[in-house]
């Protein structure tokens, strides 16, 4: 006889990718017509633009854009100029749990980026790009919790409540962000820009029933060349708000929010006041929420009054250890063997990470490239650029998995000092670190009731010895018994029994 069993669904999504793809793009390129030559390459600094993530058996793809600005030095002329380069790529990444039904959530950065010239009218444009890449499967597990079963079958069952930590919602909002921003009277006007740097960084954000409400800024750091040949910086805050439909989180939940550029454009109004710069950006807010849910799971049973066969299975539960955010800082001098009499730009790329585990200490790595723009004292533009390691160390127990995402979200200080250039800037290191404890359930029962237990050859009296870390229901499953009746027996007031313990065992009657 099959018995019912009680199911609970767990509903929300699991985690079936997790990792980076790194990719390099190669582009040769014609200076235009209206550029003039090439003396020399000063700077190549881009952005990834995502344009389609897509899901399949197995699979992972994502295809976008690569936009990247090369400053170079016009021969015969004065002043940086700015080449536009645009690169295509796709990609992807397998996985055995992948599927249609995935939702991925994405995000793309620049490893590092050169220009090579190859003549004075053509270029070599080398970009390494990085897109880090989660894919979540819709959760489709029953857990058994109870077993229906008449008094008269004697069955018995141990019930657990568990807590488990993931993902309940994934959702994702594209939207536009456009603004007019001037530059201040204290700056020359500008004759044209040369680059834009656009950072979105979301400062807040709340579950209100089924909203996710969103405030963030949007900073703009632009690079211009002015009427006069100088080159000049502005840095511009602009806020922003959003509401995003979110459901099966609740208010309690943690939410994980990314917010990429699909398409970054920003244009210098044309006239006579060459102040006024227009800023039109496609974004896209990536949510991914994580709660802690309890379920009560059906741990084992038998009967004391038939055989029973139980089929079991194992369910993983993931247990939220740390959740935090870390910001080491760092301060170095960059050696460019040159006497600096002003830096003109300076910006930061985030490259590989890696793990390292010193016994209960997790060591989290993350290359960071500084590149600077500078004019020496002799009035020559150049540039250079380091690579640093930076550490940040996790206390963190064995046997947990860490991830982690790694940002640099603020600007970098740079300024000439003696030897070169000292360099500061803090570098962003969010983490999550999980346990998964295995939790063995029942998923199947059959019980004989043509075969009822022999309780002709058991004593009607056991004493019986508690060890160590033993439970009274393991000892009254090998009795066929109940714990109510051996409690009763030795006038126990709770279901347990210290070790050591010498216990009184009733044989349960027909």
């Amino acid at each position: 006889m099959e018995l019912e069993l009680e199911r609970t669904e767990l509903s929300g999504y699991e985690t079936v990718l997790n990792t980076t793809l790194f990719q390099e793009e190669t582009m040769e390129m014609i200076v235009p017509d209206a550029c003039p030559d090439i003396l020399r390459i000063l700077d190549t600094e881009g952005w990834v633009e995502l344009k389609s993530r897509e899901a399949s058996e197995g699979h992972a793809a994502v295809s976008g854009t690569i936009r990247a600005c090369v400053l170079y030095l016009p021969d015969g002329e004065e002043g940086i100029r700015r080449l536009d380069v645009s690169i295509p790529f796709s990609g992807g990444v397998d996985g055995a749990r992948l599927n249609h039904r995935c939702s991925l959530v994405s995000l793309g950065r620049i490893e590092g980026a050169e220009t090579r010239a190859l003549n004075p009218r053509k270029v070599l444009v080398r970009v390494g790009i990085a897109v880090e890449l989660q894919g979540y499967a819709p959760l489709e597990e029953a857990v058994c919790s109870s077993v229906h079963a008449e008094s008269k079958t004697g069955v018995e069952q141990l019930c657990e409540t568990c807590h488990t930590y993931g993902v309940v919602c994934v959702q994702e909002k594209p939207f536009q962000f456009s603004d007019e921003v001037t530059l201040p009277g204290s700056k020359p006007q500008a004759a044209e820009l040369l680059k834009q740097r656009v950072t979105v960084v979301c400062t807040e954000s709340k579950v209100i029933g089924n909203k996710l409400i969103f405030k963030g800024n949007v900073n703009l750091q632009i690079l211009y060349r002015s009427v006069d040949h100088q080159i000049c910086d502005s840095l511009f805050e602009l806020p922003f708000s959003q509401i995003m439909e979110v459901s099966g989180g609740g208010e309690e939940a943690d939410c994980t929010l990314e917010i990429m550029a699909t398409e970054v454009q920003c244009s210098l109004e044309s006239g006579e006041d060459g102040r006024i710069i227009h800023v039109a950006l496609e974004l896209l807010a990536q949510a991914v929420l994580r709660a802690e849910r309890s379920v009560a799971v059906l741990c084992d049973l038998y009967s004391t009054s038939y055989l029973l066969e139980a089929e079991r299975c194992t369910h993983s539960m993931e247990h939220l250890i740390d959740r935090s955010v870390k910001t080491p800082a760092l301060r170095e001098v960059v050696e460019c063997g040159e006497s600096i009499d002003n830096i003109l730009d300076a910006y930061l790329s985030v490259g590989r990470m890696a793990q390292n585990r010193e016994g209960e200490r997790l060591v989290l790595e993350a290359e960071v490239r500084a590149t600077i723009l500078y004019r020496t004292e002799g009035g020559e533009s150049g540039s250079v650029s380091r690579v640093f390691s930076v550490p940040c160390s996790l206390e963190l127990p064995e046997g947990c998995s860490c991830t982690c995402v790694c940002r640099c979200p603020e600007p970098v200080f740079a300024t000439p000092t003696a030897g070169g250039i000292e360099v500061r800037f803090a570098v962003e290191f969010r983490y999550m670190a999980l346990r998964s404890e295995p939790i063995t359930g029942i998923s199947a029962a059959r019980l004989d009731p043509d075969s009822p237990r022999d309780r002709d050859h058991q004593p009607s009296i056991v004493l019986r010895m508690v060890g160590r870390g033993e439970r009274l229901w393991d000892i009254a499953k090998c009795y066929g018994t109940t714990m109510a009746e051996i409690c009763r027996a030795n006038a126990l007031e709770e279901e347990q029994a210290p070790g050591g313990q010498l216990l009184l065992i009733p044989r349960k009657r027909a």
